[in-house]
């Protein structure tokens, strides 16, 4: 029984720390910036307005509606194309994120003039309650 005691003290202690790396604590972790601020460009690219708007600070929702932030986003006169994350810049709980958005610009006069480019844009995140939320301008 003696050598039962460690050997199952152990398997504790392996359960935990495997718990610990399956992200578990993802949302208090600033690595989640660099995921969740990807995943609303891939929503807005998609133009899924209203999937990133769950990403928005809950202050921010509280003064417009899924609906209103919906059309507006889906109704740019710009495509994006993609998105990448650069690097971030952060202390407790507050993250400057640094993308890299592709898009394409049709300008007035013909289906043929466009003009694609890339920026990188710089994004505030802040933690509320554990979870990483996009704070818009």
């Amino acid at each position: 029984m003696t050598t039962r005691l460690p050997r199952l003290a152990c398997a504790m202690a392996m359960m935990v720390l495997a718990a610990a790396g399956t992200g578990c604590a993802d949302h208090a972790n600033p690595q989640s910036v660099d995921r969740r601020a990807v995943e609303r460009w891939n929503h807005l690219i998609a133009h899924e307005g209203e999937k990133a708007y769950d990403y928005l600070t809950p202050g921010f929702r509280a003064t417009q509606t899924r609906e209103a932030y919906a059309t507006a986003m889906n109704g740019r006169p710009l495509q994006w194309k993609s998105a990448k994350f650069n690097h971030k810049e952060c202390e407790e709980d507050r993250c400057t994120a640094y993308l890299d958005v592709a898009y394409t610009l049709k300008m007035p006069g013909g289906a043929t003039n466009s003009i694609d480019s890339t920026s990188t844009l710089s994004e505030t995140w802040i933690r509320v309650d554990g979870e990483w939320y996009f704070l818009p301008k």
